[in-house]
């Protein structure tokens, strides 16, 4: 099933309006009892991240009555939502909020994020930012573009590629088992510098943006990556699991690394999570 412009413009609008009305205003004034642990001190679900999935499901039935929703929040309620994507015609992927530990902490760098999955082929991503107001939005063949609050739009394109000790990267190496942890965090010393932000919605828009050289994630649920890796793509780069094989929605377990071509992907693969 095709997703078009329009369409991703209409999804957008259902996005910053669930921002504004459901986020935005609970930011560091989140009443007692408003932020929960799911798994442990650094997964947290807060009534923001609640609300506004509510509200962007709820919009999104009406607007695409035909797709499967699928939420973050919606599948720690029912898991069994994960295994339609790969049949679905049309499933949008939401994290109503990507980065809920910095959201929670008073920190400004979360996002809301949509995979739109077709197939088991993402073919369109959405990343907004909704302190800044302002997009980055990729559809498959068409590029990927950033856009501002006031409409203005700009192509994104990923970094060039450079010598290993010169790149700059993102890693969530804190979420890899041993030994592979430790032998990372040591392999990361190659690089001049590498960073995590703990929001994969912030981390993509800065690969996308050729800000940084790679990223290498760990955890592999679809509304941290469908969106990104799409933007990526669109933005000139590449990306693949840690076994070599190319990403889609429907896998879950694994590594990633996205970088600025197959060549610097072999070589972050080989010198950093090998």
């Amino acid at each position: 099933m095709s997703f078009s412009r329009a369409d991703l413009d209409r999804l957008s609008h259902i996005m910053a309006e669930a921002a504004e009305t459901e986020i935005m205003p609970r930011f560091r004034s989140l009443e007692d009892g408003g932020i929960r642990e799911k798994t442990g001190a650094l997964d947290l679900v807060t009534d923001a991240d609640e609300q506004a999935e509510w509200r962007i499901r709820d919009a999104c039935a009406k607007a695409f009555p035909h797709a499967l929703f699928v939420g973050e929040e919606s599948v720690a309620r029912d898991e069994a939502l994960l295994s339609k994507i790969a049949d679905a015609d049309l499933a949008i992927i939401v994290d109503p909020i990507d980065g809920t530990s910095n959201f929670a902490w008073g920190l400004p760098l979360f996002g809301v994020m949509a995979g739109i999955v077709s197939r088991g082929e993402t073919v369109a991503g959405l990343i907004y930012d909704p302190v800044g107001r302002d997009w980055h939005k990729g559809l498959k063949g068409h590029g990927a573009w950033g856009e501002s609050v006031n409409g203005r739009t700009r192509d994104l394109r990923v970094a060039k590629p450079d010598r290993l000790s010169e790149m700059t990267g993102l890693s969530s190496w804190y979420l890899m088992p041993e030994p592979q942890r430790t032998r990372t965090v040591a392999n990361l010393a190659k690089t001049k510098a590498c960073f995590n932000y703990r929001c994969a919605a912030y981390e993509y828009r800065l690969i996308a943006d050729g800000l940084v050289h790679f990223t290498l994630h760990y955890k592999l649920m679809p509304w941290d990556h469908a969106a990104g890796v799409l933007i990526h793509k669109e933005a000139g780069g590449f990306s693949a699991l840690l076994d070599g094989t190319p990403y889609d929605a429907t896998r879950h377990e694994g590594g990633i690394i996205s970088a600025p071509d197959r060549a610097t992907y072999e070589l972050i693969r080989r010198e950093i999570a090998g």
